[in-house]
């Protein structure tokens, strides 16, 4: 006897980067920020801990909303938030690709799209990413008149690292305008474009962004959605009808306090963006091939070296990065960028995996 839900059986959850317990690991397999927050966000806490934890939050979030609102030249009824970008992901395929057609994704990108879907029941119709694993823009174009529930991408792309310039994301609003338009920004402080000047003249255009990369929150679960009202009344009702309340108080105060800080969040993400570019110049020094990342991470394969094996053998030496046993990129490792020291001792664990 089954106690669960037909459709369970089909469902593949989404795999997230491991979290393992080693003592001494030098972790760069979940692109996280190798920086603490701001003592801003960290003070704006412990003052909401202590100020009333016996109430429930704001469920409109309106304190942050504004703060978001401001920090992105929009109203306030432009702003959507929730408990981190892959909620709010997760509400907008709800809201707007249930359609019964299907969703335009790159064959490469974020493998928590697919697990979303399987789950919502939306069919997916892969674009593939041309051959220098960029978004291939004649590809989606060519679906224009097709009956498509919208178009996901990932800017900079997840795992790649390649972002496309805002021109060629309105392009991607043009083909399809009467469907959503959904650019997933999460890496977008590092160096891209944002589309999010694109919402006040495309109303199909939606933005997502979080606070964990850039802003060093990954563990305080804060994200949030740009787009016209519609879109963002659309979110809210989805939300409202499971949980009013996906921000608690102390996410409130502290996500506030990152946006009021921006001295400290552009010296953290500049010496992110600086390790980078060593980084990529280090790994072609050891004879990997690397694609040009405007993200928190780089993409690297080796000619003559197995991925998996490389992997394997970095782990062996406590360090962590990301592989994906996935057709077109088992041959890569996508690698965070971390502090001046954990890249060293990355690079002296890759350089003895490869004389091995």
């Amino acid at each position: 006897m089954s106690f669960t839900s037909p459709h369970l059986a089909a469902l593949a959850p989404y795999t997230p980067g491991e979290q393992p317990a080693i003592e001494g690991l030098v972790k760069l397999n979940t692109n996280e920020n190798p920086y603490p927050p701001s003592p801003r966000v960290l003070a704006a806490i412990d003052g909401a801990a202590r100020a009333g934890l016996q109430l429930y939050p704001d469920p409109e979030s309106r304190a942050l909303r504004g703060a978001i609102a401001r920090h992105h030249g929009v109203a306030p009824d432009h702003v959507f938030v929730g408990n981190g970008s892959d909620e709010v992901l997760a509400l907008a395929f709800d809201a707007f690709f249930r359609q019964g057609q299907p969703l335009l994704l790159p064959d490469v990108s974020y493998s928590f799209y697919q697990s979303v879907c399987r789950w919502l029941d939306v069919a997916v119709r892969q674009v593939p990413l041309d051959e220098g694993l960029r978004v291939d823009l004649a590809a989606f174009e060519a679906t224009r008149g097709q009956n498509v529930a919208g178009m996901v991408i990932a800017n900079p792309n997840a795992p790649t690292g390649i972002a496309l310039p805002r021109g060629a994301l309105e392009r991607l609003a043009q083909i399809h305008p009467q469907r959503v338009l959904l650019v997933d920004e999460a890496y977008v402080d590092f160096g891209a474009e944002s589309a999010t000047t694109l919402v006040a003249r495309h109303p199909n255009v939606l933005v997502v962004q979080t606070l964990s990369k850039s802003r060093a929150l990954a563990g305080l679960r804060v994200g949030w959605a740009i787009g016209q009202p519609p879109l963002v009344d659309a979110l809210t009702r989805v939300k409202n009808s499971f949980n009013a309340y996906p921000l608690d108080r102390l996410a409130q105060a502290g996500a506030i306090a990152a946006f009021e800080d921006q001295a400290y969040f552009e010296r953290q993400r500049d010496a992110v963006v600086h390790c980078r570019e060593g980084l990529l110049l280090q790994l072609e020094d050891l004879g990997f091939a690397v694609l040009p990342s405007q993200a928190n991470f780089v993409f690297a394969r080796h000619p003559v070296h197995d991925a998996a094996q490389l992997a394997a053998a970095l782990r062996a030496r406590k360090v962590l990065v990301r592989h994906f046993a996935q057709p077109r990129i088992d041959q890569y490792l996508r690698i965070s960028v971390g502090t001046p020291a954990q890249c060293e001792q990355l690079l002296q664990a890759l350089a003895a995996c490869l004389q091995g």
